[in-house]
């Protein structure tokens, strides 16, 4: 059974797609970027746009029932590798514990001209 889930709370898809979807007890987080949903603008720096990242996962994670911690995958993307400790350590302030499996990978270009996006796989 598929479920969509959409948190007010975070910023609305970009595209034809959802900002997440649950499936039995896996939910599927899509790529967030670093919008503010309240503003529509995104912090400077990679540290903040990391925070404002997470923030909106956070966000569809709670709209679904799930917690950072029912994070077991995560890809980031970053528009330069270069930022990766300073990713790294703000990425450390959400997942403390148990940390989930992930994947990081510079890309050529990020939607909006972000610094970093950030999607997840969550299991209860």
């Amino acid at each position: 059974m598929k479920k969509i889930i959409a948190s007010p709370a975070a910023p609305k898809a970009v595209g034809p797609y959802s900002q997440a979807v649950q499936a039995d007890a896996t939910l599927y987080v899509s790529g967030q970027l670093p919008i503010d949903a309240a503003t529509g603008r995104m912090p400077e720096g990679v540290e903040e746009q990391t925070r404002q990242s997470l923030r909106n996962l956070g966000h569809i994670l709670r709209e679904a029932g799930y917690d950072y911690a029912d994070v077991v995958k995560t890809t980031v993307l970053l528009q330069d590798i270069a930022d990766f400790g300073a990713m790294n350590a703000v990425y450390a302030e959400c997942f403390t514990k148990d940390m989930p499996a992930r994947m990081c990978y510079q890309v050529a270009r990020l939607p909006m001209g972000a610094l970093v996006e950030i999607d997840a796989v969550a299991v209860k």
